[in-house]
């Protein structure tokens, strides 16, 4: 094999890399914390035995899983203009995967709330407790318990699917890379260390997850 390595273009373009890094947790927590306020309420309509509103979750969650998320950042980004919405790359990407991974999460959110068996909501209502009360400690925290390694799976891909928002020039980790090598053209240590530093924020992602894990849910299952 006559390929000689060279990690010096890597090297001295690191910064790049690291503030790409940088720009792909930012987007990730903040797709995550507003998926999941989409999520919650979304799976909370489509629990309620209301079916317009059923009607309008699940045409939203269909949308989603049938279509390609590129074809969702591109509508985002290239066609919305049209109607008069414009976002700059960074903020039309936050958009596509917050819209994104919210309705993934809701259908695993409601799969959480339709296994808390119904008994236990009867006994809060025999105790006197409101709606909003016997959904936030009877129904949501038990759910949230049982779906949150599934949850945190999908949030884990959620980063890595954040690559694909280079093609609309956000300033990601996977663009900071396509820039590095289109300029010094060392494809494979430049994608090299990429794949070494995506595999290091999925370890990182799962290790947070697991210790949040383990703090918010000590309590017992049961008796």
């Amino acid at each position: 094999m006559d390929y000689q390595f060279n990690f010096a273009p890597v090297i001295n373009n690191f910064d790049q890399l690291i503030y790409g890094a940088l720009i792909t947790i930012q987007l990730s927590f903040g797709a995550i914390l507003i998926g999941t306020l989409i999520a919650v309420p979304c799976a909370a309509a489509k629990t309620a035995g209301i079916r317009p509103l059923a009607w309008l979750v699940n045409i939203y969650i269909e949308v989603i899983r049938n279509t390609p998320f590129l074809v969702q950042i591109f509508f985002i980004y290239f066609s919305l203009p049209a109607l008069g919405i414009r976002f700059d790359p960074n903020t039309a990407a936050l958009v596509a995967l917050s819209v994104n991974v919210g309705a993934y999460a809701t259908e695993i959110v409601r799969a959480g709330i339709e296994s808390i068996n119904r008994g236990q909501v009867e006994a809060g209502k025999a105790l006197g407790l409101k709606g909003y009360q016997i959904f936030r400690y009877i129904i949501f925290k038990p759910a949230i318990r049982t779906i949150y390694p599934a949850l945190t799976s999908q949030f884990i891909y959620l980063m890595l699917t954040s690559s694909v928002v280079s093609a609309i020039s956000a300033t990601d980790l996977a663009a900071a890379g396509n820039n590095i090598q289109a300029t010094t053209f060392a494809a494979f240590e430049v994608y090299l260390v990429i794949t070494v530093m995506y595999f290091i924020l999925s370890l990182g992602f799962s290790g947070l997850f697991s210790a949040i894990g383990r703090s918010a849910f000590r309590y017992p299952l049961a008796r």
